[in-house]
C-alpha cells in the first residue's frame, strides 16, 4: 500500500475523530444520547481503520508494531481509543469519555503529522502544508460559528429592547422570540468551542513542525488559548449557573470582541502567525 495513500487514510481517520470529539463535547454538555450514539459509532469506525492499520503494519513488518516512537504511539492511541469505547459502552463516566478522546485525538494528529512517521521529506513537507490548511478551515469554520452565534446575541438585545419599549410591529415578529434567539446563539457556541480546540491543536503541531524555535508564548496562542477560556466561561455560566437574557448575551458580545481582537491585532503581533494583505 503506497505511503501516500497510507497519510491520506490517516488525515481521514483525523477528520472523522474531530466529527466525534465534538459530538462527545455536545453529549457531555447536555447528556444527548443521540449525539453520543453517532460520536460512539464515528469513533467505532475510526477503531475499526486504526485496527486494520494495525494488523497491516504487524502483516508488513512481520512483527508487532510497537519498536519504534511512531509505532508505540499509534499503539498507544489504538489503548486509549479501545477502553474509551468500551467505557462508553458499558459505563457512563461523561467526563472521562470526553477527556480521553481529546487527549487520543491530540496524540493522533501528532501521529498522523509529524515528519518522523513518514520515509518520504517530500510527503512530510505535504502533510505540513495540508495540516495548516485543515488547522485554517476548521479555524475559520470556529470563528464563523462564533460570528453567527453574536449575531444572535445581538438580535436578542434588539428584540428586548423592542418588546420592553412595547414596539409592537413587523420588526418584532420577524426577529423572531427571545428563547430561540438565545438557544440558538449558544447552540453555535457549542459548535464553535471544540472547533476551535481542534483547530489550535492543529495549529500548535504545525508550528511545532515547521517552526524550530517555537515560542508557547506567542501572542497568537495566548489569544486563541485566551478565547477558548473566555468561551468556556459563557458555556459554564450556561450551563452551571443557568445564566440567561441579557446578562448571557452581553457576555457572548463581549467574547466575540476577543475573537476580533485575536483574529485582526494579535496575528499582526505574533511571530509566526501572520496574515498577508
Amino acid at each position: 500500500m503506497g505511503e501516500q495513500i497510507l497519510a491520506k487514510m490517516h488525515e481521514g481517520i483525523v477528520l472523522l475523530y474531530a466529527f466525534s470529539v465534538l459530538l462527545y463535547f455536545v453529549d457531555f454538555l447536555h447528556h444527548n444520547r443521540k449525539a453520543n450514539r453517532i460520536a460512539f459509532w464515528l469513533l467505532s469506525i475510526v477503531w475499526l481503520l486504526q485496527t486494520f492499520f494495525l494488523l497491516f503494519y504487524m502483516y508488513d513488518k512481520g512483527r508487532f508494531p510497537i519498536l519504534t516512537l511512531s509505532e508505540g504511539l499509534y499503539f498507544y492511541v489504538w489503548v486509549l481509543i479501545t477502553l474509551s469505547l468500551a467505557i462508553n459502552r458499558f459505563l457512563r463516566v461523561d467526563f472521562f469519555v470526553f477527556f480521553t478522546n481529546v487527549l487520543a485525538f491530540l496524540l493522533l494528529v501528532i501521529y498522523t503529522f509529524a515528519p518522523f512517521h513518514w520515509q518520504s521529506n517530500v510527503l512530510a513537507e505535504k502533510l505540513a502544508s495540508e495540516l495548516l490548511i485543515i488547522h485554517i478551515i476548521i479555524s475559520l469554520l470556529a470563528y464563523g460559528a462564533f460570528t453567527l452565534s453574536f449575531i444572535f446575541s445581538l438580535l436578542y438585545l434588539i428584540q428586548y429592547d423592542l418588546l420592553k419599549q412595547k414596539k409592537w410591529g413587523k420588526r418584532l415578529i420577524r426577529i423572531g422570540n427571545l428563547a430561540k434567539l438565545e438557544q440558538l446563539a449558544y447552540i453555535l457556541n457549542v459548535i464553535g468551542v471544540p472547533l476551535l480546540l481542534s483547530g489550535v491543536i492543529l495549529g500548535l503541531q504545525w508550528a511545532y513542525i515547521k517552526i524550530p524555535d517555537l515560542v508557547f508564548y506567542d501572542w497568537k496562542i495566548i489569544g486563541s488559548c485566551f478565547v477558548l477560556i473566555v468561551y468556556g466561561i459563557y458555556l459554564y455560566m450556561k450551563i452551571r449557573k443557568e445564566m440567561m437574557g441579557r446578562n448571557l448575551a452581553f457576555l457572548n458580545i463581549a467574547a466575540f470582541l476577543i475573537v476580533l481582537i485575536n483574529f485582526f491585532l494579535l496575528g499582526k503581533l505574533s511571530l509566526f502567525h501572520i496574515w498577508y494583505y
